[in-house]
């Protein structure tokens, strides 16, 4: 079976999509405390981690995919517009640095759509950077049925041939008796690659006032639907937008923690979205045949 790790897993919104296409969750990391307690319920046999800037290789089994939604605070329209330059945002960094240290075959991205306009190209030119070709476009949940728009913009990156073209060479060193060789066209691919990633590791240490004096990973301080048929806005049926606090008595009155679970649900991917991205994510990865 596909596996897949979760970063900034929230309540498990892109974990739900992922499993109901066919892969299999093998960690997921998130630190909000809440969250996490919705985790544990409906997946207590997953390994989990809290802070991203603690994570890597050294605890993070590698998996065939990594999935993510990193934080939108400072490049949704409703902030001061920072970018990926701001704190939270930043974060995108350190996903980065995760994808290049247990190198997936699929890597998928989620954020809101003003992404598009704040950091789309760096995001993209990070993912070329490790060897992967991506494609993207906004999902509104509309798309699947649910009755409001909530675009947000999802990037489906995937290796570009690199890969294959180290299966190769390590072929051919086996057959050459050329495996020790520092000069072999492998070892110079991996070099290059600790390189970028090194870069890489650089510009999140950076962005946190820190120097990179950490060499090992271990201490930091720190619309469619199935089927191919498309809905439109207008076809969401007579039940009208969904309000931000449904005059629902069980929903928003009297249970606990109802902040929490509001601001949880806001963050949340729509599950049914993340299905539609995880089957294009399975097809890549099995040519359409199935597993």
């Amino acid at each position: 079976m596909l596996t897949f790790g979760s970063l900034f897993a929230g309540i498990g919104g892109f974990d739900l999509g992922f499993e109901r296409a066919g892969f299999q969750c093998k960690w997921q990391v998130e630190i909000d405390d809440y969250a996490t307690r919705v985790l544990e319920r409906h997946w207590p046999d997953v390994h989990r981690e809290r802070d991203i800037r603690q994570c890597g290789r050294h605890n993070l089994e590698r998996v065939d995919c990594i999935i993510g939604g990193f934080p939108c605070q400072d490049i949704s329209y409703a902030g001061k517009g920072a970018g990926l330059d701001g704190a939270r945002s930043g974060l995108w960094y350190e996903f980065a640095r995760i994808v290049c240290e247990l190198e997936p075959r699929i890597v998928c991205v989620e954020n809101v759509s003003a992404l598009l306009t704040r950091g789309l190209d760096q995001v993209l030119g990070t993912l070329a950077s490790f060897g992967f070709d991506a494609e993207w476009h906004c999902i509104p949940a509309a798309a699947v049925g649910a009755p409001h728009i909530r675009d947000r913009v999802f990037i489906l990156a995937y290796s570009n041939g690199e890969s294959a073209l180290s299966q190769y060479t390590e072929m051919a060193e086996l057959q050459t008796g050329d495996v020790g060789n520092a000069n072999s066209p492998r070892r110079k691919t991996r070099a290059a690659k600790r390189e970028v990633c090194g870069e890489t590791r650089k510009q999140v240490f950076a962005a946190r006032g820190e120097n990179v004096s950490d060499t090992n990973g271990t201490q930091r301080q720190g619309g469619w639907l199935p089927g191919g048929t498309r809905t439109e806005h207008s076809d969401i049926g007579s039940g009208g937008w969904w309000a931000v606090e449904p005059p629902v008595g069980r929903v928003a009155h009297g249970i606990p923690a109802r902040v929490d679970r509001l601001r949880c649900l806001g963050n949340a991917i729509v599950p049914q979205v993340a299905e539609v991205v995880a089957r294009m994510a399975m097809d890549r990865l099995t040519g359409g045949e199935d597993v």
